[in-house]
Formats: structure tokens, C-alpha cells, sequence
């Protein structure tokens, strides 16, 4: 079990089937609940690289990067190549990505204060993407902030920074559409765990760099995609 996590784990050898079921089961144990953005001094951003047409056992990079407040400065790395066993499956990314995750953020010595996942959190078909998943093992407040919709639909977002629009799914507010910069398109941020939607985008503004995404899981994704071609070591 990862470092820090809670008593609640399971086993991730699972039919697609059994993981919907756990993810609905799971899903009860999320906490929505205010989080205290100014006492937030290290952010982790995790994402993952795979090869082009990767299948299960094509070789896969997960990483972990901890950033520090307010400035964004690089504080921690940290990456892992393993074999994720899951297939791709719409919905249940979350099986497929959180084993090498979790395996990754073992290896941190720091303890971060938050975890942005690039995916989605409560805006998820069950309530409980990726960023609930890795929330609810590892007992830190986390956040989605995925690049596209999954669930749910909203308004135009008007074109100002820190702009938002509710993401509403069957009749619930699941999340919110938030633009990081004029003129690009906005990103879903949408709760994991231990957080509430409002300090959700209090904290994803902190973390604005200048491209469309937070600077959390930007680097992650450009640290884990350098793992993957070889550019950089795995530390």
C-alpha cells in the first residue's frame, strides 16, 4: 500500500464489470468538503504517458511533480516505468492509470498538501473518476482537471481569466468549466476528495501558468512524455 494511504484499499485484478461496481460502491466514500487553499503550500501534479497504440503489456511512464506556492517552483520529481494491466476503457481510466500512479507517488519524499489529476473527478459517469480514486486511497485532498467533457454539459464561458460555468449533469453540478486564459478553451475542473468546487478553482488560479492548463499537471505531462522518449532518466 502507498505511503500515507488509508486503511481503504482493493485488489485492482478486476473484470470491467467488477470495477463499475466498485467505483459505484467507492463513490459513497468521497468527501466534499471546503478546503483551506491558503494553508496549500505543495500541489502535486500526476499524469501518465503511454506508447502509441499501447496495449497491456506495452511498457507505461507515470510521474509525479510537486510544485511550491506561490510561485510554482519545482520542488520534487519523481517517475516509475512499470506495465498497467487494464485496458483503456471509457469510464474506468482510472483502473488503468492509478496502479502506476500510485506506484510513482510511493516514491516521493515529500508529503504534498494537494493532488491535481489530469482527468476528472466528481464529472464522471458514477462520480468517481480518477481524481476521487487516487484521492480516497491516498487520503489527500484531490482535484480533477481534465481537457475535454465527459459528462454533463454548461454554458459559454465568457472570455475573462477565472471565468467558470457549472458543468450540471442529470439535474447534479458535477463541476465547472474555468478558463485559465483569453481566447483558448476552458478546462473541467471537478472535485476528487476532500475538497469543494469553490476552493477547487480558488486553488487551480493559484496554480495558472500561461498556457491553458495548471502548472501541476502541464509539467507532469511534459515530465512524463520526456520519461517515455528517453530524454531525461527516471529518478
Amino acid at each position: 500500500m502507498p505511503k500515507n494511504a488509508t486503511m481503504i484499499h482493493h485488489s485492482w485484478d478486476l473484470t470491467p464489470q467488477e470495477a463499475i461496481q466498485l467505483q459505484k460502491k467507492l463513490a459513497k466514500e468521497i468527501r466534499v468538503e471546503p478546503l483551506d487553499v491558503e494553508k496549500v503550500k505543495l500541489v502535486a501534479g500526476c499524469d501518465i504517458s503511454f506508447a502509441a497504440h499501447a496495449s497491456t503489456d506495452t511498457p507505461v511512464f507515470a510521474g509525479v511533480v510537486v510544485l511550491e506556492l506561490p510561485q510554482l517552483t519545482l520542488k520534487e520529481r519523481v517517475g516509475v516505468r512499470t506495465i498497467s494491466p487494464f485496458p483503456y476503457i471509457p469510464g474506468l481510466l482510472s483502473f488503468r492509470e492509478s496502479p502506476p500512479l500510485l506506484e510513482a507517488w510511493e516514491r516521493l519524499s515529500t508529503r504534498p498538501d494537494v493532488l491535481i489529476a489530469d482527468g476528472q473527478g466528481l464529472a464522471h459517469p458514477r462520480r468517481f473518476g480518477i481524481a476521487c480514486h487516487l484521492g480516497l486511497l491516498l487520503d489527500v485532498p484531490s482535484i480533477g482537471v481534465a481537457k475535454s467533457l465527459l459528462v454533463g454539459h454548461h454554458d459559454a464561458v465568457p472570455n475573462q481569466v477565472g471565468a467558470w460555468q457549472p458543468i450540471v449533469d442529470r439535474g447534479e453540478m458535477v463541476g465547472a468549466a474555468l478558463r485559465l486564459q483569453q481566447n483558448v478553451a476552458p478546462i473541467y475542473v471537478s472535485v476528487g476528495h476532500r475538497a469543494d468546487l469553490t476552493s477547487a478553482i480558488q486553488l487551480i488560479l493559484q496554480c495558472r501558468g500561461s498556457t491553458r492548463l495548471p502548472e501541476p499537471t502541464r509539467q507532469a505531462h511534459l515530465y512524463v512524455n520526456a520519461l517515455r522518449r528517453g530524454e531525461i532518466p527516471l529518478v
